[in-house]
């Protein structure tokens, strides 16, 4: 038999420690945060790299900044009794242009931060019935950080995010952040293949946050794009036998990772993590629809299942979720965008590093 082509190396048995990246089981950190944060550079920039346009927005990672655990709130679903024809958000000057066909619309000549109460709960359900809005053009970034937090707090209690860095006296503004010298992104490639890393916002607390807002402060020319999929198409594509079948199951959310990876980058960690029970199927109150809500960075285990059994429903869910493109879209930002939409029935990633 002929020699192979190609010759195996193995690592060497001396390898320092720090060569190998930790991993912290399914979740993949998707930021170095506060470790290769640069103040100055941010700030002021240099000759190769310019400062930030919203020096208010930038984060700070506050090791003294401390949290309670969070307590339970009554919510009110804006979208239930809204007006289906959307007549104080949609106006004359409105154009709707859908993304794909089964999400995403795209929405200029309307000024979010101009909208009256009515046309905030038009909103919440338009997000609801088409998963992700994204509207051109906006105000929001000039905004004060306290009117865009107060515009934001309508549609329910703003979250407080346990790890990411925020601006200061602003810990419900949750920014995502890639610093000048971040390399989190070359780092996390030598231990997986890919960057996607799907995902609904903290699931594993117990009230997960439902209609959000996501606005452009600085971006790249190209890179940063943002992947959303549609949770409840995710339902419906599966056979009424199965979906059946998954009436009733539960799982376990776990927001632990998430901090261990935060602690190992030497960043914050301002609330305990917990860990949750969600049903795997939710129902929408405004619109009615069915749900999928797992995700692979946060979701562990079926209740009541063996490992084997938890992992085989687990990743067939998750496969199914991530190569649903015919139920995914993708959002290029650009100057002035805000994005809108429903993480009860909506999983994101990051589209590449930038």
């Amino acid at each position: 038999m002929a020699p192979t082509a190609t010759q195996t190396q193995l690592l060497p048995p001396d390898l320092p420690a720090a060569v190998i990246p930790k991993q912290f089981g399914n979740y993949k950190e998707q930021a170095a945060g506060a470790k290769s944060y640069n103040t100055k550079l941010e700030e002021e920039g240099n000759a190769d790299r310019p400062r930030a346009n919203y020096v208010n927005y930038l984060p700070a990672w506050d090791p003294n900044e401390k949290h309670p655990p969070l307590e339970p709130f009554e919510h009110i679903e804006h979208g239930v009794n809204a007006d289906k024809s959307f007549p104080d958000l949609l106006g004359p000057l409105a154009k709707v242009e859908d993304l794909t066909a089964t999400i995403g619309s795209e929405i200029s000549g309307v000024q979010l931060s101009s909208l009256s109460n009515a046309g905030k709960d038009q909103l919440a359900l338009l997000a609801a019935q088409r998963k992700v809005l994204a509207f051109r053009d906006q105000d929001f970034a000039d905004l004060p950080i306290e009117k865009a937090s107060e515009f934001g707090a309508y549609f329910g209690r703003l979250h407080v995010h346990p790890t990411s860095g925020a601006p200061k006296g602003h810990p419900e503004i949750h920014v995502v952040h890639r610093g000048t010298d971040d390399r989190s992104g070359e780092i996390l490639l030598e231990t997986r293949t890919s960057t996607v890393a799907w995902h609904s916002d903290v699931t594993y607390e117990k009230q997960p946050p439902g209609t959000t807002f996501l606005y452009i402060l600085d971006t790249p020319t190209t890179g940063g794009d943002t992947l959303f999929v549609n949770q409840a198409e995710a339902y419906q594509r599966l056979s009424p036998a199965f979906r059946e079948r998954l009436h009733g199951l539960k799982a376990v959310h776990s927001g632990h990772e998430q901090a261990d990876s935060a602690r190992h980058r030497d960043s914050i960690v301002r609330r305990e993590p917990v860990t949750n029970i969600h049903p795997i199927v939710r129902t929408h109150p405004a619109t009615g629809e069915k749900a999928l809500y797992v995700n692979p960075q946060f979701t562990r285990h079926i209740v009541g299942y063996k490992k084997d059994e938890s992992d085989a429903l687990l990743k067939f869910l998750f496969d199914h979720i991530a190569y649903g493109a015919d139920f995914q879209a993708r959002v290029k930002w650009a100057k002035g965008t805000v994005v809108v939409w429903d993480v009860s029935q909506v999983g994101n990633s990051v589209g590449a590093f930038f």
